[in-house]
């Protein structure tokens, strides 16, 4: 991912130095940059490191975990094992011994002193405590809780690639539709100019007749509204292109003066309409698209990953309610130590055990929470199985707009073939004086249009033939 980051970055780089040197921009140019500036990429790039340290989390509940804890405490009295009439007694037992038997008067002292060392070493002096403890826990059987947990983590993680490579798809069409918009657009810019040279090089040819007498001012006025006419479209399409342009420069995080030239133009009428429209899409059956579609579609793949995570879930509302055994061990210290009475330095002691925990009456609480599980995967299957009909129904309506679009498209090549050849022979024959003007003027409207609608059927080929690789999930991500 890092390396992909990095390459994509490179070739940032790369495109910003060829702009340097000219405006073109080619549409993979366009494209990488997109992808490295794109804010919802870069969240989704994101989500799947979440993702990927999530599963590498649940891993380690498999193995024993270590922990050390520490406590050190201070209190204002004492604890004693002693109370202090028996500390009196005892510190005198020689005294009182010696009152009663007289014989043992003179070692009176030496019981004294022997009383005393009891009480001292009865002496806990617990103001001052502290304790150590290194405890291990290694999970035996937790009920499948932990497999289940790491196959979620495990299906979220290629879920989140998925969503990434579809963010991607997305915006790679996105571009692709910004693009050849603009491709449009200039080409129209161009039948514009063409258009105004043609009703200003009859504005002339009329202003002429009418100095011979052959056309009337009214003619010439007729003229002049086509040619403000044509002065109108023109400074349209000009206005189309900035906001065509600025919306790319969006897409591509690029700033919004920043020139852009397309280098493709859709002004050769020699392409074919299945060389424009890869038109083998449409020749393949609709059942081999939706197969397609089912095996390549990042959304599908993504619900079908869901659905085995609303499975493990099942196991794991199962698994709370399973016996859970757990091996346990550790060492624990403690100063004051009350291994040999009480010692003031640390000692401690080693222990291990085994703990095994049985629910016993949970009032149908198992039971609610696994059919609750068991709902939530059924209501998510149905979900998957909504969005799979509807992939279909878009993919069938991405199939027959690429048919219609080149069906469209092959109609507009004859009718800009015939529009030519009918202002071809309309400025003849005005020159002959066998055609009237108004003759010329509908001659070079029709050519207009036809050449119009022919730019706009091309670029409908081009985003039906996009749209539909991406309903059956065949756009190229590569850049």
């Amino acid at each position: 991912m890092k390396k992909k980051v990095l390459i994509l970055g490179l070739m940032s780089l790369v495109f910003a130095d060829v702009h340097a040197v000219g405006n073109y921009w080619p549409l993979d140019s366009l494209r990488a940059r997109a992808v490295s500036n794109n804010k919802s990429l870069l969240m989704e790039e994101q989500n799947k490191v979440a993702a990927h340290y999530t599963h590498k989390s649940a891993k380690t509940n498999f193995l024993p975990k270590v922990s050390a804890t520490g406590a050190y405490m201070y209190t204002s009295r004492e604890l004693s094992l002693l109370s202090d009439d028996q500390k009196h007694k005892l510190s005198n037992i020689g005294t009182g011994l010696s009152a009663l038997v007289p014989d043992l008067a003179p070692m009176s002292a030496h019981l004294n002193s022997a009383g005393q060392g009891l009480v001292d070493a009865l002496h806990t002096d617990t103001r001052n405590a502290g304790v150590v403890a290194v405890t291990l826990t290694q999970p035996l059987y937790m009920g499948g809780k932990i497999r289940a947990y790491n196959k979620i983590t495990e299906y979220a993680e290629q879920a989140s690639g998925t969503m990434y490579d579809k963010t991607l798809q997305d915006i790679i069409v996105e571009v692709d539709d910004a693009y050849w918009n603009l491709v449009a657009l200039h080409s129209k810019k161009k039948l514009a100019e063409g258009y105004k040279t043609l009703v200003d090089k009859l504005e002339s040819d009329v202003e002429q007749l009418v100095k011979e007498g052959m056309a009337t001012k009214s003619d010439l006025l007729r003229v002049k509204v086509k040619v403000n006419e044509a002065g109108v479209a023109l400074i349209q399409v000009n206005n189309g292109i900035e906001l065509s342009r600025m919306n790319l420069c969006r897409i591509c995080g690029l700033d919004m003066d920043e020139p852009i030239e397309v280098e493709d133009n859709i002004d050769n009428n020699t392409q074919t309409a299945e060389a424009i429209g890869n038109g083998e899409l449409v020749n393949q059956a609709a059942d081999n698209l939706m197969q397609q579609a089912e095996s390549n579609r990042k959304e599908l793949q993504a619900l079908y990953l869901k659905n085995k995570i609303y499975d493990e879930k099942i196991k794991l509302a199962r698994a709370e309610y399973l016996p859970k055994l757990v091996l346990m061990g550790g060492y624990l210290a403690s100063n004051p130590s009350v291994f040999n009475s009480f010692e003031h330095r640390f000692k401690g002691m080693w222990n291990v055990g085994v703990t095994l925990n049985v629910p016993i009456l949970t009032w149908g609480d198992r039971s609610y929470k696994v059919k609750a599980a068991k709902a939530e995967a059924c209501m998510h299957r149905y979900e998957t199985e909504e969005v799979r009909e509807k992939i279909e129904l878009q993919v069938n309506q991405c199939r027959q707009k690429l048919q219609e679009s080149l069906e469209r498209y092959q109609t507009t090549v004859r009718s800009v073939d015939e529009a030519e050849e009918n202002l071809r022979y309309a400025n003849h024959g005005m020159k002959e004086g066998v055609v009237t003007l108004s003759n010329v003027m509908e001659a070079q409207t029709a050519w207009l249009k036809a050449k119009s609608e022919w730019v706009n059927a091309q670029v409908d080929v081009r985003l039906a033939n996009l749209y539909l690789r991406k309903a059956i999930g065949a756009i190229d991500t590569h850049l």
